[in-house]
C-alpha cells in the first residue's frame, strides 16, 4: 500500500477498528474510507455494491461482523449465522468483483475446535467439533476465511485472513451484556470495592487459560500483512504467552485494590 492508496476499513467493534485506523494515520496513510454501521448497512447488498462502485477503494480491511458474548450466541444462533453469512456474501464477494487489490479479513480464536491441541496451530482448524456455545458464529467465520482462501487460490487475488487472539486496551468494552474477560473482571472488582462487597464469583474455573494481545500490536500486524503477505493460508496472530484465569484475577485484584 502506498500512502495515497484509498483504504476502506469496514467497521466491527470500536476497539479493533479504532486501533487500525489510528495506526494507519500514524503511518501517514492519508486516504482512509471510513463508514459506521449507521452510514453503511453491510447486510444490504445493494448498498454495499453501490458504495464500492462509487468509492472504488484500492484496499479493504474487513473487521465487520455480528459479534457478542456467549449468552447471545446461545440465544440467537440463527441471527448470528444469517447476518455473518450475509455480510460475507455482500462485502467479500463484491470486493472481489470490483477488483480490490488486497483484502484482509480478521476473525477470532473461538472458531477453533473446543478441545483443540495447545498451543493452537493453523492446521488444527476443523480437526474436532466446534465449541457448542459459539458454533453458529464459528461456522460463519470459517466460511468467510474459506471464501478468501479460494478467491486467492482460484483467481490469484490477494485476499488473505488472520486470526488474532483475545484483544484488550484501556478503553475496552465494559458493557456487561457483551464484555470479555479483562474488562469484566476490572469492572466487577471495582464495583465490589466501592460497594464494600466482600467477595465476587468468577464464571471461569481457575485452570482455564487465556492469551491476550494489546490492540496496537494487532493493528501493527494487520498493516504488515497488507504490505507483505499474499499466501492463501490464514495466520494466527499470537503472543505465545498465556495466563490462567486465577493469575489474571489476582493480578487485576491487586491493580484495582480490591481486598
Amino acid at each position: 500500500m502506498n500512502k495515497n492508496s484509498k483504504i476502506y476499513v469496514a467497521w466491527h467493534t470500536w476497539l479493533v477498528w479504532w486501533a487500525i485506523v489510528q495506526k494507519l494515520k500514524d503511518k501517514w496513510y492519508n486516504n482512509l474510507l471510513l463508514k459506521t454501521r449507521k452510514e453503511l448497512d453491510l447486510l444490504n447488498q445493494n448498498n454495499v455494491f453501490s458504495f464500492l462502485k462509487k468509492e472504488n477503494p484500492d484496499y479493504l480491511i474487513l473487521c465487520a461482523a455480528k459479534v457478542w458474548w456467549i449468552k447471545a450466541n446461545m440465544t440467537y444462533p440463527a441471527d448470528f449465522l444469517y447476518e455473518n453469512l450475509q455480510i460475507q456474501n455482500n462485502i467479500i464477494w463484491w470486493a472481489f468483483k470490483k477488483w480490490i487489490k488486497n483484502l484482509l479479513f480478521l476473525w477470532s480464536s473461538c472458531i477453533y475446535p473446543r478441545w483443540c491441541k495447545q498451543p493452537i496451530k493453523e492446521e488444527y482448524l476443523m480437526d474436532w467439533k466446534l465449541e457448542p456455545t459459539n458454533e453458529w458464529y464459528a461456522l460463519a467465520k470459517i466460511s468467510w476465511m474459506k471464501l478468501c482462501e479460494k478467491i486467492n487460490e482460484q483467481y490469484s487475488k490477494n485476499f488473505i485472513s488472520c486470526m488474532p487472539t483475545n484483544i484488550y486496551w484501556p478503553w475496552d468494552n465494559f458493557d456487561e451484556n457483551s464484555w470479555h474477560v479483562i474488562p469484566a473482571l476490572i469492572k466487577r472488582m471495582h464495583e465490589a470495592k466501592i460497594n464494600w462487597t466482600n467477595e465476587i464469583s468468577i464464571w471461569w474455573t481457575w485452570t482455564n487459560r487465556r492469551e491476550f494481545l494489546y490492540v496496537d500490536d494487532l493493528a501493527d500486524a494487520c498493516i504488515w500483512l497488507m504490505n507483505n503477505y499474499s499466501n492463501k493460508q490464514f495466520l494466527n496472530i499470537w503472543t505465545w504467552e498465556d495466563i490462567s484465569i486465577k493469575e489474571l484475577a489476582y493480578m487485576i485484584k491487586k491493580i484495582v485494590w480490591y481486598n
